[in-house]
């Protein structure tokens, strides 16, 4: 069981917190049945993403095994078995599209996509260059999706852009420690280099900062929060990419970007302190 639980790496489901940007920013943020609702979704996104994560270990299992790192998770070191693996995915992965379709037939749909999307990635796209990294993006797209769907808030394009260049920057970072690990993915020796996924990393870095900032400029978004202050927010967003920068490339966390998160308490504060400052000047008009 204590392997069982490793497997579906619990600790991931940290991703899934995408969901409640919609309730934030849309104000829905203190609505009791939203939150509750929102809370729901997030538990059942959490058991799709686990069941991906071990039909991946499954499929994976023999590079895994090679791996410096991978080979250490509990299939590919032998804990459990392929057949535990797979009654537990078939398991987890029932329950979250049976009961996602019960709680609202469009989160059921997303859900679906999500498994679907992300099946197909890993037999197909996960070698197909650069855009195995917009799979990513388009992951944590159906993590807001969901969020906006069960709180019945519009985001803004401003956020979505956001979100979607965010998981650009993680996944060409986890590219570049893919690199530096000599990891035998195909695509990473015969395509990525990384001088060519530091320019990337650059580019999508100072997209990342311009888009937050216009999107805290916006006049719509503006009249909708009642305040201008909203700009206060942008400092955060900024040395969090620098924090993580700093993380990947002096503490090697690019390979899991979930580490950079539950490992570095400066990288928790300046989490915090974002949420604390975005719920003032929203809801409390500060």
């Amino acid at each position: 069981m204590k392997y069982l639980i490793i497997a579906i790496r619990p600790y991931q489901w940290i991703k899934n917190f995408f969901i409640y940007l919609p309730l934030l920013f849309g104000q829905q943020f203190f609505n009791g049945i939203v939150l509750l609702k929102t809370t729901v979704v997030f538990i059942l996104f959490s058991l799709a993403a686990s069941t991906v994560y071990l039909i991946n270990d499954i499929i994976d299992l023999e590079s895994d095994r090679k791996h410096p790192v991978k080979r250490l998770r509990p299939l590919a070191s032998g804990k459990i078995t392929t057949l535990h693996a797979k009654i537990i995915a078939f398991i987890l992965g029932g329950v979250a599209v049976l009961f996602s379709f019960v709680l609202d037939i469009r989160i059921g749909f997303i859900i679906a996509a999500y498994l679907l999307l992300n099946f197909i990635y890993m037999m197909v796209l996960k070698n197909a260059f650069i855009i195995d990294v917009f799979c990513i993006g388009a992951f944590y797209y159906l993590r807001i999706q969901a969020g906006s769907v069960t709180s019945n808030v519009t985001l803004s394009n401003w956020i979505i852009l956001c979100t979607l260049l965010l998981a650009l920057f993680i996944g060409f970072n986890k590219r570049r420690y893919d690199l530096a690990v000599a990891s035998k993915s195909k695509i990473v020796y015969s395509k990525y280099t990384k001088y060519f996924i530091d320019r990337i990393i650059s580019i999508i870095s100072a997209s990342i900062v311009m888009s937050y900032a216009l999107y805290t400029m916006d006049q719509q978004i503006i009249n909708r929060f009642g305040t201008q202050h909203i700009i206060y927010t942008i400092p955060f967003v900024y040395y969090g990419i620098f924090r993580y920068l700093y993380l990947v490339d002096k503490r090697g966390f690019g390979g899991d970007p979930t580490l950079a998160l539950l490992k570095d308490w400066k990288m928790q504060l300046n989490l915090l302190l974002w949420i604390v400052v975005c719920i003032a000047i929203i809801y409390l008009k500060v």
